[in-house]
Formats: structure tokens, C-alpha cells, sequence
């Protein structure tokens, strides 16, 4: 078995499986998402901690921009050494988005024509049964993108693959009418969603940084296109099966959460740094000693006078 006949099985099994616990097709893929969301946390924590890192380094290459201002090349050769001892890179913000590629294409089959999975599942009975209702079939007996003529892609026979008011087997490009604005909404909402979303995990990781900032080349290339990967995506998602735009905006949304947490975990841990950093080492942790008599030891002096 091929690595991409592999992949296409066990994305395909482990929506089949999900499909099965829960017989909704959109809860299937949003399991899926939760899921491929949680195997690439290491490079999600990799990826926020270094953009944060990149933040933080910014008065040293500021530093060193004005140092070597005159020389391009001995300038990127300190900013690389720095990038290096801090453990930080330019480049890892697209990191996840690299090795999530093959994922997504990978999806884009299981999602739509159901390759991937098991034959005998009854995920794969519905889809093909919709599919087959939907869209029409050339020479070859393989569905091509044009809908059937005619076809209510919301009718009741294809409530199986229908969620949240959405038909996860074709385009939100092929949905949306704006002569009916009820049916063409949620496919509206979830190309917002994927994009919003998509930026706001920008402004949680450069909200700090001054985009005046004079940066090497690298870091402003990496910057830019991290910029219009929201709008790359809801492009993607616009004329893709609205299954894989599900995926986007879940996997986005969970991916805000995720990088709130890591945030929030490390400026935590960076104040009680700080808080330890700042505290004398000769000064104790407990409560200052008291500088003069007890009240009981006032007391009883009192009581011996009187007797």
C-alpha cells in the first residue's frame, strides 16, 4: 500500500468509525478535525512559542539592524545566529500548514467521493447514494463537479450528509443563491468563519508587535504570506465540498483556542520568573519575624505585676 492510498484509509476509517458512534456526517468531521487538531499539538506549541519568541527578540534585531545597517549580509549572518540561540524561526509559522497539506487533499477525496472508506460502512452507503442523486457521471463512471439538472441539493433524501443547514457534499460556490438567501446563509457563515478565524490566529500571535518594525527579509516574507493564508483558505473553501470547509473553520477555531492556552500558560510561567528573579536569595519566602514582644508575652508580664 502506497503512503497516499494509507492516508486516504485512515482518515477514511476514522470518519467511518466516528459516523458510526454518532450517525451525523458533519459531527463525524468535526470529530475527525478535534482529532487531527490534538496530533499536531507538538507542532502547534513549537509553532506559537516561537512566534512569541519572535516577538521578544524584536529590541535585539532592532539592535543589530542599526548596528550593521550598512551590511546586509553580516546582519542576516548575526540575525540567523540569534534566531539559533534563542531557538526561534521566521519560518515556523508554516510549519503545521506543510505537514497538514497532504491531510488536506487526502480529505478533499474522502470527503467528497468517499475514497478511503470501508466499503461495507454505512458512512460510505450514504455518500454514495447522495453523490450519485447530486452529481452527474462521465464515460468513465467517475462523478465530475456539475451538479445534476434540476437537482434540491437540500431535499429531504439528502439529509444524511446535511449540517447545519448545509449540503457537506457540494461547493459553497455551486449553493450559495442569493435569490434564496435562507438556503445560501450557513454557507456564507462558514466561509466568514474560516477567515476570521484565520486571522484572529494572527492577532493572537503578533498583537504585541509593532508592524513599523524594520525586520530582515525573511521575517517580513514569512509575515506576509501568514497574512493572506485566511483568504487563500476561504478561496479553497468557496469552491471545495463544503465538508473540507467544515474542517477548515473547526480546525481554526480550535487552533485559536489552543494558542489562548499556550499564551496564557506562558506569560504565566514568564511573571512567576519573573517574580522569582526579582526576590533577594537572602530574602525568606514565610512572613517577616517579628520585630518585638508578643501580646501573650505582654500579658503575662502584666498578670506577675498585679499579683
Amino acid at each position: 500500500m502506497n503512503p497516499w492510498t494509507w492516508l486516504l484509509s485512515i482518515l477514511g476509517g476514522i470518519l467511518s468509525f466516528f459516523y458510526d458512534v454518532i450517525p451525523e456526517y458533519g459531527i463525524a468531521i468535526i470529530l475527525l478535525t478535534l482529532l487531527v487538531g490534538l496530533a499536531l499539538f507538538p507542532l502547534t506549541y513549537k509553532q506559537t512559542k516561537s512566534m512569541k519568541g519572535m516577538q521578544e527578540i524584536q529590541p535585539e534585531v532592532k539592535k543589530l539592524q542599526k548596528e550593521l545597517k550598512g551590511n546586509r549580509e553580516e546582519l542576516n549572518k548575526q540575525l540567523m545566529a540569534l534566531y539559533q540561540e534563542r531557538g526561534v524561526s521566521p519560518a515556523a509559522g508554516c510549519l503545521p500548514l506543510l505537514v497538514q497539506m497532504p491531510i488536506w487533499f487526502a480529505l478533499y477525496r474522502v470527503l467528497w467521493r468517499g475514497d478511503g472508506l470501508p466499503v461495507d460502512s454505512a458512512l460510505k452507503t450514504v455518500i454514495d447514494a447522495a453523490n450519485h442523486a447530486m452529481y452527474q457521471v462521465n464515460d468513465a463512471g467517475v462523478l465530475t463537479t456539475a451538479l445534476q439538472p434540476g437537482v434540491d441539493i437540500h431535499g429531504s433524501q439528502f439529509s444524511h450528509v446535511t449540517f447545519l443547514g448545509m449540503n457537506l457534499l457540494v461547493r459553497p460556490g455551486s449553493a450559495v443563491d442569493l435569490g434564496n438567501i435562507l438556503h445560501s446563509l450557513p454557507y456564507i457563515l462558514l466561509i466568514a468563519v474560516i477567515v476570521v478565524a484565520g486571522f484572529y490566529q494572527q492577532v493572537q500571535t503578533t498583537r504585541k508587535r509593532n508592524d513599523n518594525d524594520d525586520q530582515n527579509n525573511q521575517a517580513q516574507t514569512m509575515q506576509r504570506a501568514m497574512r493572506i493564508m485566511p483568504v487563500v483558505f476561504g478561496f479553497i473553501s468557496w469552491n471545495f465540498v463544503s465538508g473540507l470547509g467544515l474542517y477548515f473553520a473547526t480546525s481554526n477555531a480550535f487552533r485559536v483556542a489552543q494558542q489562548a492556552v499556550i499564551l496564557r500558560t506562558a506569560a504565566r510561567d514568564e511573571g512567576e520568573g519573573m517574580e522569582r528573579t526579582s526576590r533577594s536569595p537572602d530574602e525568606p519566602s514565610g512572613p517577616p519575624p517579628s520585630s518585638g514582644p508578643s501580646k501573650n508575652a505582654s500579658k503575662k508580664r502584666n498578670r506577675k505585676r498585679r499579683k
